[in-house]
């Protein structure tokens, strides 16, 4: 979940055409009934977005909506779908639960919302799931990871089922990164012992339970598990554990609010072993937090650094150009790529439907974003038959003279 350096764009062109409203449409009101027709005939139809857009998280969740923003003024720009204008309603769920069944809730109330782009964290999704599920209202995360929110709670025994027809994710899950990085600590960096740490939540118990997997499988060492309560700030008794252990590096399953000051603790008390985590780690943030600790630590991310694919640099520069003031983060192309994937699967059944969108349109879209495929921000964008993207790619972070930096991009090979 991460920043990038973003393009400076001077075409004054381009800024002014990306330059629109803050709903990112041509009408600026919300419908509370079936879509609604804009002044000029067109039917405005919502694309929500729910994401942590205050807190800790923010910087993630900020960079997810304005990445959206961006999708809905391309098409309604493009008039990708004709005859529909796009805009957009995001709420902040604060990484909260409960606030995620309330925003899904509000969502599903809206009948001009035809789909929605979120959660960031995993232990939201699984509070929003079945109230889109049961609305018919398509869910696109570029950011989950969990494999049990597609496959199921038995997957890892190979009994896979897919919950909920209208869930999908552009982003990979862990059912890969956790090995990916298992096999990278292990092969790579020659690391043979770990602690590991979670942060008690879904998101970081499953991405643990997938690293300790596969390195225990390749012959290493399990010296000690720890568990923390996300948002506190004194670690001393995990730290304590972690020295008295002998482990060569921490695995950490969270994200960058509670292992950066982890990592600051950790070195600070002589135990210089580094850190690894996932995508929840991979942010800017981290290395502040970390307070000049963080030096020679290791994050996974999903996919490939959207800065060195040809197929982002529109969006890199049309980000720029938008005037947004926060970057887009780790997860601005996956989010991109979210809400172009329902934009796709309104024009196939718009398309369907002799050029014009039914009257309740949520079931058509949701049949339709099975077969959306269409080349995006982060490259191919489809679904395989769980709801998850054919886009495997993940890639280590090392930090290296106060930054990220890029160490290796690949997929898992079990």
């Amino acid at each position: 979940m991460r920043n990038r350096s973003l393009l400076v764009i001077t075409t004054l062109a381009v800024s002014s055409a990306l330059s629109l409203t803050a709903c990112g449409s041509r009408a600026s009101t919300s419908s509370s009934g079936n879509s609604s027709s804009s002044a000029a005939g067109a039917t405005t139809v919502t694309i929500g977005v729910d994401a942590p857009l205050t807190g800790s998280l923010s910087a993630l969740g900020l960079g997810i909506k304005n990445s959206v923003d961006l999708a809905i003024n391309t098409a309604n720009k493009t008039n990708e779908v004709p005859g529909v204008t796009f805009k957009i309603e995001a709420l902040d769920d604060k990484k909260s639960p409960q606030q995620g069944q309330q925003n899904a809730t509000q969502l599903v109330g809206d009948n001009s919302v035809v789909g929605v782009v979120g959660p960031l964290n995993s232990g939201v999704a699984v509070s929003m799931q079945q109230i889109f599920n049961n609305a018919n209202l398509v869910e696109v995360s570029p950011a989950n990871t969990n494999p049990t929110l597609t496959q199921g709670p038995n997957w890892q025994t190979g009994t896979k089922v897919r919950p909920f027809a209208s869930y999908f994710r552009t982003a990979t899950t862990d059912a890969i990164q956790g090995p990916f990085a298992a096999q990278f600590a292990f092969s790579t960096l020659g690391k043979k012992k770990v602690f590991l740490v979670d942060n008690k939540l879904t998101y970081g118990v499953g991405l643990v339970s997938t690293f300790k997997d596969e390195f225990t499988k390749l012959g290493g060492t399990v010296v000690g598990q720890d568990h923390v309560t996300s948002g506190a700030n004194d670690f001393s008794s995990t730290v304590t554990a972690i020295k008295n252990s002998g482990a060569d590096f921490v695995y950490f399953g969270g994200e960058y609010p509670d292992s950066g000051p982890l990592t600051k603790q950790l070195k600070a008390a002589g135990d210089k072993i580094p850190l690894i985590g996932g995508d929840g780690m991979y942010d800017p943030t981290y290395i502040k937090l970390a307070q000049g600790a963080a030096e020679g630590d290791y994050a996974t991310s999903v996919g490939a650094p959207v800065e060195t694919l040809d197929s982002a640099k529109k969006f890199i520069a049309d980000y720029a150009a938008g005037g947004y003031s926060d970057p887009y983060a780790a997860y601005g192309g996956y989010s991109y790529d979210s809400a172009w994937s329902i934009i796709e699967a309104v024009k196939a059944v718009a398309a369907a439907n002799s050029g014009k969108l039914p009257a309740d349109p949520r079931k058509a879209i949701e049949t339709a974003m099975a077969q959306v495929s269409f080349s995006g921000v982060t490259g191919t964008v489809s679904f395989d038959q769980y709801g998850d993207a054919t886009n495997k790619q993940l890639t280590v972070y090392g930090v290296k003279g106060g930054q990220w930096t890029t160490v290796k991009t690949g997929t898992f090979s079990g």
